[in-house]
């Protein structure tokens, strides 16, 4: 399933990323000049939709060439964002339209982008009713949407990722093995998993063991704490998760995700130097 590929900054190892609202700067050039020097290659650019203009697109489309960072991650965000099979028509329309901007986007930079059922901090708490599952219709009419993101990617080096949430985000597609069954039913070579393990720390078992069942469907991964703070601030065992994704041959881009503690310029050089040990180990 993986077809991650790689440019002059890699290998065939993990390479290290950051979400851009993590990073200080009022421009994505700036944001990325930073961590070239805190020890990343990558940067998952998360774009407020208000601010998206053939600017900001021609900035991001140059700018690995201008600064050495791959844009490996691109998402327009938007209080529409999680609605895309809302029972609101209107609603639910506004969101894939996002979407599909995005997709376009990781189609010509061949980037990811991810997709949920839902997005949402859930009212009340789903505190004793984890794990729902789709229904047949649910099901079906996900399926037929993923497939429809999947179309503007295809024959390009971009993917339309799942990304497991946890239950207090979405009621459901909780656990990395309820993604894998839709990724396996779409069958495509631009689908694939975002593992996150913020929200694996919630909803799996065993963080480790759901990234080995994963395997090469693995195509990207979000890294944050059980807290969601920095690795290594929490109760994770990221020896054994670094461990998992080395087993699986995972050679893709780890993306920080999480919060960066106090000040980015120090905290985030750390990090960097934190998580290419365990690469390296």
């Amino acid at each position: 399933m993986k077809t991650q590929t790689h440019d002059e900054n890699g290998g065939d190892t993990m390479m290290l990323c950051c979400s851009s609202p993590m990073v200080p700067g009022t421009t994505l050039t700036e944001k990325a000049e930073l961590l070239k020097q805190w020890g990343y290659e990558g940067i998952a650019v998360f774009q407020p939709l208000d601010t998206w203009d053939d600017k900001t697109r021609r900035e991001l489309t140059s700018l690995q060439n201008r600064t050495g960072v791959r844009p490996v991650e691109f998402v327009l965000t938007d209080d529409v964002y999680g609605k895309a099979m809302s029972p609101d028509a209107a609603l639910r329309e506004q969101c894939r339209a996002m979407y599909r901007e995005a997709a376009a986007v990781c189609a010509e930079i061949g980037a990811v982008t991810e997709i949920e059922f839902e997005y949402g901090s859930q009212n009340p708490l789903p505190l004793f009713e984890p794990f729902q599952q789709l229904n047949t219709q649910q099901h079906e009419e996900f399926l037929a949407f993923y497939r429809e993101m999947l179309d503007i990617v295809a024959g390009s080096e971009a993917h339309i990722l799942l990304e497991p949430i946890n239950r207090y985000e979405s009621r459901y597609l909780n656990q990395v093995s309820d993604n894998i069954r839709i990724i396996d039913d779409v069958a495509h070579p631009n689908a694939g998993l975002l593992p996150d393990l913020f929200h694996m720390s919630i909803e799996e078992a065993d963080p480790a063991q759901s990234l080995r069942d994963a395997g090469d469907r693995i195509v990207h991964v979000h890294l944050g704490d059980s807290n969601r703070l920095l690795p290594g601030h929490g109760h994770l065992n990221w020896s054994e998760i670094f461990a998992a994704l080395r087993d699986v041959g995972y050679d893709g881009y780890l993306n920080l995700e999480c919060s960066t503690e106090g000040a980015a310029s120090k905290t985030l050089p750390a990090t960097a130097n934190y998580l290419r040990k365990l690469v390296e180990a």
